[in-house]
């Protein structure tokens, strides 16, 4: 049996950020995971540039049944903190829209910046690895296919359930519940939505149509790309309000966001009576979306010939779209898990539960799920770091 001061199960963000903090404090690491590559889901992120971090950082970009928890991590490990290592490691990036930092070139920059700090720090690395059992005897004993190892501190940054074709699992949640930690239900998160048969036939012939678009459920509403797709509605606007709709409830989408449709349309009855609706209505979106638009609110010919009522309808049938989801795509397409270890057992200060001396929960398989654009990944960053000063 070999010995260390830290077993860090999970060679992803969090865990191999935990890694190197722990590392650099003159901790002997060990870092196990079942991968054959660190970092996989880093590899994949930002269509491969990794979508980093994001400027505007805040608790309120956070889900959890305790909104609070994120609140002392996210300040002392900030945005701008892991901006100036990747800066430091001479690693290109720039800013997309609503304050996404990517990569200039590839996400492997962010991997290969990790391992070699990782090496530096002194952190051994053990891929391929399957984990048998975890004991509290003491110490912790974990048991793998590479041999059994022990140490005082166990941090399990094993991530949740999505994207099982790279080898996701609930295997940290197991962790939780075998010493006695509640875990809030999971679901899939910023993931697709899927409708029925006959909502469905309508969307497939807008495969590949986007839009900019206000999309609500409930009190949350987001203003970002919306996106038909051939299994139903994608894109970074349904992304995130997949986060916070449920079964049963109905979606608000406004396909023309920032405009008084009804208004614009009257004006253009007056300058170009004699167009056709569809074509008028082209003028706000895109042809095929405008034409099926068109059709759902019942309405013919040209501008001119559309009384104010019509017009009205028509305007509310494009910002005032009511439809409801059957589900989602599951973990297969979900980019996060939202839910994980309930944060009421843990210390926010130092990711430790409070229960279980030595036993951490880092990133992803904690109960703290961040919006699109770079705040998971801000999460790991800052989370795995107030692990590691404290393991």
């Amino acid at each position: 049996m070999q010995e260390f001061d830290v077993i860090i199960l999970g060679a992803g963000a969090a865990g191999m950020f935990c890694a190197i903090e722990a590392g650099r404090r003159g901790r002997r690491v060990l870092l196990l995971d079942h991968a054959k590559a660190p970092g996989e889901k880093i590899r994949i992120s930002g269509g491969g540039r990794c979508n980093f971090t994001n400027l505007d950082i805040r608790p309120e970009c956070f889900l959890s049944q305790n909104p609070r928890f994120a609140r002392s991590a996210l300040s002392r490990y900030t945005q701008h903190d892991f901006i100036a290592r990747v800066d430091a490691a001479g690693i290109r990036w720039h800013e997309k829209t609503l304050g996404q930092l990517f990569c200039d070139g590839s996400a492997r920059e962010i991997i290969g910046m990790l391992t070699a700090d990782m090496a530096q720090a002194g952190v051994d690395l053990r891929l391929g690895v399957e984990i048998s059992s975890v004991a509290h005897e003491g110490g912790y004993r974990v048991e793998t296919s590479g041999g059994v190892f022990a140490a005082p501190a166990l941090v399990v940054a094993t991530g949740g359930k999505s994207i099982p074709k790279m080898g996701a699992t609930g295997f940290g949640y197991q962790i939780a519940e075998q010493f006695g930690l509640a875990v809030v239900e999971t679901r899939p998160a910023l993931v697709p939505l899927t409708f029925t048969a006959s909502a469905l036939e309508e969307m497939r012939a807008l495969a590949g149509v986007s839009v900019p678009a206000v999309v609500r459920s409930g009190r949350a509403a987001f203003q970002e790309g919306l996106l038909f797709t051939h299994r139903g509605l994608s894109g970074p606007s349904i992304l995130q309000i997949s986060s916070y709709w449920r079964e049963g409830d109905e979606l608000a989408i406004d396909l023309a966001p920032g405009v008084d449709l009804a208004a614009e349309l009257m004006a253009q009855k007056q300058i170009r009576g004699r167009q056709g609706v569809a074509v008028a209505l082209s003028a706000w979106l895109p042809e095929k979306l405008a034409r099926q638009f068109v059709e759902r609110a019942g309405v013919q010919g040209n501008l001119a010939d559309l009384p104010k009522s019509a017009v009205q309808r028509l305007a509310d049938a494009v910002q005032h779209w009511r439809i409801k989801p059957v589900g989602s795509e599951g973990y297969r397409t979900a980019e996060v898990t939202l839910g994980g270890v309930d944060t009421r057992a843990l210390d926010a200060r130092t990711m430790q539960a409070r229960d279980v001396p030595g036993l951490y929960f880092i990133g992803e398989t904690v109960d703290v799920t961040g919006w699109l654009g770079g705040y998971n990944f801000q999460w790991a960053w800052s989370s795995g770091w107030v692990a590691g000063q404290s393991v």
